[in-house]
């Protein structure tokens, strides 16, 4: 499918990689799957992705753009380097961290309030060819999230270990074998039912996979299952359910696209889908599995996946590192310090996208479909568990938010609320831009 551009060589020419393959320019119409293969075709690849990438370029960068590369590479937002921007007096601005940065900042994650986004650059890496894409099982939600969150800790060096790629489900007991069925092609049917039957074994009430992957090249194909197995022996899995396949690169990173066309092909697929995303701190992320996965979704008929999966704003260890070095060999000047400063942080705090006030938070998508007439239900659900957060006090935020209450929003962007405000009076003081989104109604 071409990107919303028209035919394909209009979406190509509104994609275009630099002549060093350090950035990409893209039209924000175009959809992140035809930035990937214009983008590979060069042997280079964005460093940050949403898990579904037949969306457009604006969209993410409008919302802050997650996925599995997000604990290592930040949001899609904080891989930006330029914008041209639509504001809402009708002038086209091209905007940066050094040129109109008030609008750059406000832009990305800003509910596409200040500007339409119509081209973005967007920093690359080489690109790796293949990926060795493992799951591995757990009945126990704190051996779960411990070994998530060691996979994302940054190392005394301020590194971060092997991985390329971490995210997690959660499955609630009741209808476990089809719900494991039904999370596209990666189990076979005896993987379903060694996990049921171990499930059962140790009365679990929910099993969680985490899902990582290690990408590699040819340089580095040799190593590649030395280097997950080394990765593997440091976890607690449950024994014998650790689960590896090997894809390319492009097949891994569009996987959702293929699970999508095989829902659409039974009918599943063109139905409601009634989403909650929430940002959940991490001092708070067990309380909210005791309350929701264990509590409010036990018994309850599930159609969709449930992710879960820690990421962390900035960097400290390197921080301190860095530090180290500074006062050991006393860098000659602070301008050089300060540009340094850039990469400490995969969420810049600068931008309009929230978070939770804590450096781990856990994302949570509860990707719920509406495949037997029960929309109303599922809704209702998803209100009473945001009832469960207000009540417990989880100072969650939401992903992808809509309220309808101005209330709400101010809540929603809590100290970055008078900032937003500003800069709507600055760049769309009609009030033009995304009005549906009912923020200044």
């Amino acid at each position: 499918m071409p990107s919303l551009g028209g035919a394909s060589s209009s979406a190509a020419a509104r994609i275009n990689v630099s002549a060093d393959g350090r950035y990409v320019d893209a039209g924000g119409e175009q959809m992140w799957i035809d930035v990937l293969r214009a983008a590979l075709q060069r042997g280079v690849a964005p460093r940050s992705w949403t898990d579904y990438l037949h969306l457009t370029v604006g969209g993410t960068l409008s919302n802050a753009g997650i996925s599995g590369q997000t604990f290592r590479h930040g949001p899609q937002i904080s891989n930006v380097l330029e914008l041209d921007v639509i504001t809402g007096y009708g002038e086209t601005v091209t905007c940066s961290k050094s040129l109109s940065p008030d609008l750059f900042n406000a832009v990305l994650g800003g509910l596409g309030q200040f500007g339409v986004i119509v081209r973005a650059r967007i920093a690359l890496e080489p690109a790796p060819t293949r990926a060795k894409w493992a799951r591995l099982v757990y009945t126990d939600f704190a051996t779960f999230s411990a070994d998530q969150e060691k996979l994302i800790a940054p190392r005394p060096d301020g590194s971060i270990g092997l991985f390329s790629y971490l995210e997690g489900s959660a499955f609630v007991i009741h209808g476990l074998a089809a719900a494991l069925k039904n999370s596209g092609t990666f189990f076979s049917d005896a993987d379903v039912v060694s996990i049921v039957t171990r499930a059962a074994a140790k009365n679990a009430t929910n099993v969680y996979v985490i899902e990582a992957t290690l990408n590699y090249d040819n340089a580095t194909a040799a190593s590649v299952d030395q280097a997950l197995k080394s990765v593997l022996a440091e976890l607690r899995f449950e024994e014998g359910l650790s689960f590896v396949r090997d894809a390319s690169y492009l097949e891994f990173l569009d996987r959702v696209y293929g699970e999508e066309v095989a829902l659409d092909k039974i009918g599943l697929w063109r139905v409601p889908h009634p989403w909650l995303n929430v940002l959940v701190p991490r001092s708070r992320i067990a309380d909210f599995d005791r309350g929701v996965f264990g509590g409010i979704l036990q018994g309850t008929d599930i159609a969709g996946p449930m992710v879960i999966y820690p990421l962390n704003k900035s960097k400290y260890a390197l921080i301190m590192h860095d530090m180290m070095i500074y006062i050991t060999h006393m860098i000659s000047s602070i301008d050089a310090w300060s540009d340094r400063l850039g990469r400490y942080f995969r969420w810049d705090d600068s931008m309009s996208a929230v978070t939770p006030a804590e450096e781990v938070f856990y994302a949570v998508s509860m990707l719920f479909s509406s495949v037997a007439n029960d929309l109303k239900r599922l809704q209702a659900q998803n209100q009473k568990i945001l009832r469960f957060c207000d009540l417990a006090g989880i100072g969650y935020k939401e992903y992808l938010a809509h309220y309808t209450v101005r209330g709400d929003w101010v809540r929603h962007f809590g100290g970055k609320w008078d900032r937003f405000v500003q800069m709507k009076d600055k760049y769309d003081p009609k009030k033009l831009l995304s009005p549906g989104q009912d923020i200044f109604n």
